[in-house]
């Protein structure tokens, strides 16, 4: 597991996230666990490794030499 996800896609990445936690107290009955769809771009921004960027070919990492 290459890391492919660069540090401005990381911050975005958990911002999102947050904003999507967020939504656990503004919707109401079984439409709230939309919100926990914000794992998703916490934990890839935590592991600097997208799979969806992997199939695409993408990658914002920068190199390091």
């Amino acid at each position: 597991m290459n890391a492919n996800v660069g540090n401005t896609e990381k911050v975005i990445r958990i911002i999102v996230a947050f904003v999507l936690f967020s939504m656990w107290f503004y919707l109401e009955g079984n439409l709230r666990y939309i919100a926990l769809i914000g794992i998703i771009p916490l934990v890839t921004a935590l592991v600097s490794w997208c799979p969806l960027w992997t199939l695409f070919g993408i990658n914002t990492c920068t190199k390091k030499n």
